[in-house]
């Protein structure tokens, strides 16, 4: 029987291809002008970033040189500004947004993946995120190389890995293809690896973007069976989906996020119909615009 993958030199390997991690140990000190520390697990303070654009990629060297002598440079562009709120321990929040708003950007940087360009992300206790399927994991690596390492990047030790290492399995209903490399995986597969590591590490923050989508109806029931049970447990669960029918059924309050600023913060009865009201006069402007074209 091959032995077991050396969970130090995996390690390196794997922070040094991944892109994402799948979960992440983030341990913060809360800001002081929180009165009680232990009323906050995520604190988002004036939060910023930044990407450059370039307008046109040279197609030359000579027309790179003369670009460089000509000073043009990119174009900034502001992916979110100037984000402020808190989450409270047991809160589970919904964010929303058309594509391109800035969600998954802000999830990212509260699971520490990129800094901001201006102000703060505080988190107390352990995050696991599935931000998008297979981040995290090394497609050479086996299943169970990759559960190894994913517990001890979120923060677990072996013994503690080696503990919920069959629970993680048998969840993911992976016991037969465990040892076998994750590129042989479907999407399927390593949706359900990701989410049964997520969920077994403990987290005391849980974030989810659109990590549900994939997978047959018997898995996402075991799914959001296991979420409803972990806000049960008081835990803190951030989530982004464009099914407003599931950020009704596990939220309390929604974020609204539009080209990157934060235009709405309440309850999900109040939020989600002054959303949908927008999204259906915007669908109905281009309709008619396309009306007229014709």
């Amino acid at each position: 029987m091959r032995n077991l993958v050396d969970v130090r030199d995996r390690s390196k390997i794997f922070q040094r291809n991944r892109t994402m991690s799948q979960a992440v140990l983030r341990q913060h000190q809360v800001p002081g002008w929180i009165r009680d520390p232990r009323s906050v697990a995520v604190s988002v303070q004036n939060l910023g970033k930044r990407y450059w654009l370039r307008q046109a990629v040279p197609a030359t060297f000579q027309q790179t040189l003369l670009e460089m002598i000509r000073g043009v440079g990119s174009t900034p562009f502001w992916a979110l500004r100037n984000i402020s709120f808190t989450l409270g321990p047991g809160e589970s929040v919904g964010i929303i947004g058309p594509n391109g708003a800035g969600k998954t950007t802000l999830l990212r940087l509260i699971c520490g993946l990129g800094r901001p360009t201006t102000g703060d992300v505080e988190v107390r206790g352990r995050v696991a995120a599935l931000l998008e399927l297979g981040a995290g994991f090394h497609p050479s690596l086996t299943g169970r190389e990759n559960l190894y390492v994913s517990g001890i990047i979120s923060g677990l030790s072996r013994r503690e890995v080696n503990r919920v290492f069959d629970t993680i399995v048998d969840f993911a209903e992976m016991r037969d293809f465990i040892d076998q490399p994750l590129r042989t995986y479907s999407s399927g597969m390593q949706m359900r690896l990701g989410f049964s590591i997520a969920i077994h590490v403990d987290p005391a923050v849980m974030i989810i973007d659109e990590g549900l989508a994939v997978g047959d109806g018997h898995f996402q029931q075991k799914c959001l069976d296991r979420i409803r049970s972990f806000r049960r447990g008081g835990k803190t669960l951030l989530m982004v989906s464009h099914d407003m029918g599931m950020i009704r059924s596990f939220c309390t309050r929604v974020l609204w996020l539009r080209r990157g600023a934060l235009v709405g913060d309440g309850p999900v009865d109040r939020i989600i119909p002054e959303y949908e009201a927008i999204i259906q006069q915007e669908t109905l402007s281009v309709s008619r615009e396309g009306e007229q074209v014709r």
